[in-house]
C-alpha cells in the first residue's frame, strides 16, 4: 500500500515514514499542504496521513479541497489537535478517522490498515485473474488451491496488474505501485522482481501467466497457458 505523509516536522515525518517501511508500506512525504494536494491528484494513493497543523494551509483545508476535486483517498489525520471539537471538524471535513499526537506506532499501523480493509469493500473483496486468486484485505494469493507466499513489494506488483488484466502496466507505473518516490535505483528493479514473481506464480504451476512487452511493461494474461 502507498501511503502519502503530510508533516511539515521533517524529523517526525521521516520517523514515521521509516516505520510504515518497516510495516509493508511504501510511503511518500509532503510538507505543505499545496504539496500534498499536488502529490494525492498526480498519483495514486492507497492512504494519506495528513497533520492539521500546515505551514501554509490548515489540514482540514487540504481534506475539503480533496474530497472536492472527487479524490475518495482514506485520509487518518494525525494532529496534536485532540478535543472533541477538533476531531469532529476532522471528520467533518471529509477525513476518515483521526489520532492524536502523541501516538503509539502500532496503533497508528492497525488504523491504517482497518482504513484500507473498508477501502477494498468498495472495490472488489477478492480478484482473480490469469488463474490467480488475490484478497487485498487478507494479504494472500493462491493458484489451483495452493497459498503463494510473496514479500510486500511482490504482493503490490502483482495486484497492480491483476487489476488490469490483458493490459501493459509500465515499468514506470508498476515502479509506483510499490515503491515510494526516496528510491532511486530504478534502473532494472521491476526486472528483477518480475523474476521473483514468475519463479513463484508461474514455474511452479507450469503456467506462463506475466508476460513481458518489449519496450513497453509487463502484461498478466488472463488466460495464459
Amino acid at each position: 500500500m502507498r501511503v502519502l505523509i503530510v508533516e511539515d516536522e521533517a524529523k517526525l515525518a521521516e520517523i514515521v515514514r521509516r516505520g510504515l517501511l518497516a510495516h509493508g508500506f511504501a510511503a511518500d512525504i509532503a510538507g505543505t499542504g499545496e504539496e500534498a494536494v499536488s502529490m494525492a491528484s498526480a498519483s495514486s494513493y492507497d492512504l494519506v496521513v495528513l497533520d492539521v497543523m500546515l505551514p501554509d494551509a490548515s489540514g482540514l483545508e487540504v481534506c475539503r479541497e480533496l474530497r472536492a476535486g472527487g479524490n475518495p483517498v482514506p485520509v487518518l489525520m494525525l494532529t496534536a489537535l485532540s478535543a472533541v471539537d477538533d476531531r469532529v471538524q476532522g471528520l467533518d471535513s471529509g477525513a476518515d478517522d483521526y489520532l492524536a499526537k502523541p501516538f503509539e506506532f502500532a496503533e497508528l499501523v492497525a488504523r491504517l490498515r482497518a482504513l484500507a480493509r473498508r477501502s477494498d469493500l468498495t472495490r472488489d473483496v477478492v480478484i482473480e485473474a490469469g488463474g490467480l486468486r488475490l484478497d487485498p484485505a487478507a494479504r494472500t494469493v493462491h493458484r489451483a488451491g495452493t497459498q503463494i507466499e510473496l514479500t510486500a513489494k511482490e504482493f503490490g506488483l502483482l495486484e497492480a496488474m491483476m487489476r488490469r488484466p490483458g493490459q501493459v502496466i509500465s515499468r514506470y507505473d508498476l515502479l509506483e505501485s510499490a515503491w515510494d518516490e526516496s528510491y532511486e535505483n530504478k534502473s532494472n528493479v521491476i526486472d528483477v522482481y518480475m523474476g521473483y514473481l514468475r519463479a513463484k506464480v508461474d514455474r511452479p504451476f507450469g503456467t506462463r501467466t506475466i508476460e513481458t512487452a518489449r519496450g513497453a511493461g509487463y502484461r498478466l494474461a488472463d488466460d495464459a497457458p
